[in-house]
């Protein structure tokens, strides 16, 4: 298990392992384009050289890229269901360049569509996404705090999303789960203690099944337990608190995931990391 923050690429991704060496990463996670929108900026042959040397010296083992916020697979408007299909194509081919591991997306709303279609336009889409595509990078599907009509805010929706998808034999295990602490907590699994922490991840094993899970988003949570907000904070400020990473970090089964910590923008990256580290077995 190694530990990393969401980091800043701003001026240009060989910026980001400098960045995350700065606060103690060993990994890190960037946006390789505006999380808001517009054009992604050219990885021209210079920059991945410069990005991957920065990789290097900085002794930075490994990169994520988190898609956008805007992705909606269940959107009934073409030019945003469609916009999002292209955008993770795109940085999945991205993600490849870099040498990144992982693309982390979000699902979006079945709000326009309803459940029923929307949950079929949502692995629909994720197929299209897939088809033909033969890169190193892997696309990770996080699961979500449940709010309004988020998709993926259960494990049982999540293992039927993966189902769904590889429903076409040439796309099995061409996708993965990212889980995030605070949207587990937020959609309503208890992580406080070690035995709910065990009970929690058995559930997601019978459910989704261990060979599944590939990244974990660590952040406390301000909101409480199944209030379905997703609402970040510091590593043991909020709701789950410290006994619940302690034993979140000493999971067995977690000792070869790593960990990436998208806690508040208020320069305390580097406590987080300290104290995750410092649970860590």
């Amino acid at each position: 298990m190694k530990i990393g923050a969401h980091v800043s690429a701003a001026g240009g991704v060989f910026n980001a392992p400098a960045n995350a060496s700065k606060i103690g990463c060993e990994v890190f996670q960037i946006f390789s384009r505006s999380p808001q929108g517009g054009p992604a900026p050219k990885l021209t042959t210079d920059i991945v050289r410069q990005f991957k040397a920065g990789m290097k010296s900085e002794g930075q083992s490994d990169c994520v890229i988190h898609a956008p916020y805007y992705i909606n697979f269940a959107s009934t408007t073409p030019r945003i269901r469609y916009g999002s299909i292209g955008i993770i194509r795109d940085e999945l081919e991205r993600g490849t360049v870099l040498g990144a591991s992982y693309v982390v997306t979000h699902l979006g709303s079945t709000k326009d569509a309803g459940p029923k279609l929307g949950f079929h336009k949502t692995w629909r889409a994720i197929q299209r996404i897939l088809d033909g595509y033969k890169g190193s990078c892997q696309l990770l599907l996080e699961g979500s705090a449940g709010a309004g009509d988020q998709v993926g805010g259960t494990f049982e929706e999540l293992d039927a999303l993966i189902k769904s998808i590889e429903s076409k034999k040439e796309l099995r295990n061409k996708v993965n789960i990212c889980l995030d602490t605070c949207h587990l907590f937020a959609a309503g699994y208890d992580l406080r203690t070690p035995a709910i922490v065990n009970a929690t991840f058995k559930a997601f094993d019978r459910t989704v099944g261990w060979s599944r899970l590939k990244l974990i988003h660590a952040n406390d949570s301000k909101a409480a337990l199944g209030e379905h907000k997703d609402r970040h904070e510091h590593i043991g400020q909020g709701q789950i608190g410290l006994p619940g990473f302690r034993a979140l970090m000493a999971q067995p089964k977690l000792k070869t995931i790593n960990v990436i910590i998208e806690t508040p923008w208020d320069n305390q990256f580097a406590q987080d990391i300290k104290r995750l580290s410092l649970l860590r077995p």
